[in-house]
Formats: structure tokens, C-alpha cells, sequence
């Protein structure tokens, strides 16, 4: 059995920080092949966050995240990160941890097939 469990969501104010954790289990993170994040806000799509070769470092990130937020990984701890800095409101969503990603190089269509979702870790940024 395989599972992806996210973790580190809460409520922080805009310009804050805050670190997701995404912990495998029944996979080691070379087995996923590509791990990534996506949100999904109400009544919004769900939208690719980033994502990471798991057996490199090479990252892809959406315009809307880059230079704020970062992905990386502890092979040791069979765990993906995503490091989340000056949050804005547009932030707050529902985040989920997504394995065997297909389409890893690109993150809009990154979502379209994936192995294994995460249950999600909610984010919400106060004006």
C-alpha cells in the first residue's frame, strides 16, 4: 500500500511563511518518479504548484509562485517540502502532495495524470 501524507498547513498573515511537509510511504521518493503541489481554492480549478524530479533536483514552478515558493526534498526522511514565503491572499487554498506525476516538466498539466494524491493540508492567508 502506498500512501502520501501532507502536513505543516495553517493560517498565517499575508507576508508570512509557512513549510508543507509531504511524507511517502510503500515508495521511496526515486519510485515516484516526479512529486509535486497543487491547490485548489473554492469554486476555483485545481492548479499545479510546482514539481520536482525526485531522482535529480530539477523543479518546475507556476508564474504566479515562482521566486516565493520552493520545493525540495530529504531522501533520508522519504519527504518533499514546500517551502512557502511572503504569502499572499490569493495563497490561501487547499494544498495537496501528488505522486507519479506523468507530465512533470510542465506544471499546468502536471495534474492530468498522477498516480497517488495527497488528502490535502489547508492554507489560508489573512489580509
Amino acid at each position: 500500500q502506498v500512501h502520501v501524507v501532507e502536513s505543516g498547513g495553517g493560517s498565517v498573515e499575508v507576508g508570512g511563511s509557512l513549510r508543507l511537509s509531504c511524507v511517502a510511504s510503500g515508495l521511496t521518493l526515486s519510485d515516484a518518479n516526479c512529486m509535486g503541489w497543487f491547490r485548489q481554492a473554492p469554486g476555483k480549478e485545481r492548479e499545479g504548484v510546482g514539481t520536482m524530479y525526485t531522482s535529480g533536483e530539477m523543479t518546475f514552478y507556476a508564474d504566479s509562485v515562482r521566486g516565493r515558493f520552493t520545493i525540495s526534498k530529504d531522501i533520508a526522511k522519504n519527504t518533499v517540502y514546500l517551502q512557502m514565503d511572503s504569502l499572499k491572499p490569493d495563497d490561501t487554498a487547499m494544498y495537496y502532495c501528488a505522486a507519479g506525476i506523468r507530465y512533470c516538466n510542465n506544471v499546468y498539466f502536471a495534474g492530468r495524470v498522477v498516480e497517488y494524491w495527497g488528502q490535502g493540508t489547508q492554507v489560508t492567508v489573512s489580509t
